[in-house]
């Protein structure tokens, strides 16, 4: 952990609290690969369940504090967009999270510490960690901060399903459905990852993770849209 101590103390510094329960903070900033071995190790995957909870409940505070007559058809998608990996990854990212994290050897070589994946379960595992040390009002003080950039997003990618956009981009060029395919599916029974390719019709297939198959599904569409709206 000393050679992470400096990225640790910044990391504190970005949220804004100092843990009293620092063995927490180290399991919240631990990888399950780290585990692999024989050693036994406590990493972040039940926090992360807990912090998928606490960020989806603050968003949706959140959320109806900025629009209290909003319908809850149009608050849904704009709550996924908000909590999903992609946007903890994007948070995880802009708080120095990566530089944090504790990854075995082999996560670290094959690019981890920079997967979205990786970063936003541990981002979501930092959320719960400063719910259970700081009470509720230091998560959402930390949410309220880290989170106000995805608040204010106004990209057309947000707030509809990429499977829906994908699918009339390429309708209105003549082109067939676009098709999904599993392709790799790793992690444990109750954490899986899930690995999907959509292919498109004349253009480069895309390849995306998620944690069921529907986001990553809905993943690996964003990929593509974006792809195709960069090239044209």
């Amino acid at each position: 952990m000393n050679a992470r101590l400096p990225a640790i103390e910044a990391l504190e510094q970005r949220i804004g609290h100092s843990f009293a329960d620092r063995d927490l903070l180290e399991r919240a900033l631990t990888h399950s690969s780290v585990g692999d071995g024989a050693r036994k190790v406590r990493h972040n995957e039940r926090l992360e369940f807990l912090g998928d909870r606490v960020l989806n409940l603050l968003a949706a505070e959140r959320l109806l504090a900025l629009d209290p007559e909003a319908k809850e058809g149009l608050l849904s998608p704009r709550l996924a967009d908000l909590v999903n990996g992609k946007a903890c990854a994007r948070v995880a990212r802009r708080i120095g999270l990566a530089q944090a994290l504790r990854l075995s050897g082999s996560a670290s070589k094959i690019g981890a510490r920079e997967s979205d994946g990786v970063l936003g379960d541990a981002c979501e595992a930092l959320m719960a960690a400063l719910y259970i040390d700081g009470g509720l009002d230091t998560a959402r003080a930390f949410f309220l901060e880290a989170w106000a950039e995805e608040f204010a997003d106004p990209s057309p990618a947000r707030g509809r399903d990429p499977k829906t956009q994908l699918q009339e981009w390429a309708q209105a060029r003549g082109l067939p459905l676009p098709r999904y395919e599993v392709i790799g599916r790793t992690g444990p029974d109750h954490a899986p990852s899930f690995r999907v390719r959509v292919h498109v019709q004349g253009h480069e297939p895309e390849d995306a993770e998620g944690r069921s198959r529907q986001d990553a599904e809905k993943s690996a569409a964003l990929q593509m849209l974006l792809k195709r709206e960069g090239a044209e």
